[in-house]
């Protein structure tokens, strides 16, 4: 399985920020623009917590296995490998949401701050960003944690012509 990229992520995000911030000019030429839900950074935040909890688990668990601790309990590679799946999908939604919030949060911050139920919505998205940053920090730390050592010889020895 690959690593994340940092920068697969930002590029996501800014898509998704350019997209959602033009989507939401078009959609409140023509109507009314769906509100930001109150939720959304609190769900972010929620699998944020999760994920740094997960990462802080195994990596003791990991560490007392390596010390050779009494009664240690070791970690299953199934276990990792779901852990980092998951650790590496909540990413890249995280960073997809962070940037739709944040192409809306622009927009209203540019052209609606006069109303204040905009305003609140303008903070709201402000927060999903911030709480997607943190998905994604916490995503990139498990997968961190989890990452297995690099091999010392990589390539083997090729037998010696005679």
């Amino acid at each position: 399985m690959k690593q994340l990229r940092p920068a697969v992520l930002a590029g996501i995000f800014a898509i998704a920020a350019v997209l959602s911030w033009a989507g939401a000019r078009l959609w409140n030429a023509y109507g009314t623009l769906p509100g930001v839900p109150v939720a959304a950074p609190i769900v972010l935040g929620a699998i944020a917590v999760v994920l740094l909890a997960t990462a802080l688990s195994l990596r003791s668990r990991l560490k007392a296995q390596r010390e050779r601790v009494p009664g240690a309990k070791g970690v299953e590679p199934l276990m990792a490998a779901r852990a980092v799946v998951f650790g590496q999908a909540s990413a890249l939604v995280a960073a997809l949401v962070a940037g739709a919030y944040g192409g809306v949060g622009v927009f209203l911050l540019t052209s609606a701050l006069d109303v204040p139920a905009r305003r609140d919505q303008t903070w709201y998205a402000g927060f999903s960003v911030l709480a997607g940053a943190a998905v994604v920090a916490a995503a990139l730390f498990l997968e961190h944690v989890l990452k297995l050592p690099d091999d010392e010889d990589p390539a083997p020895e090729s037998p010696a012509r005679a």
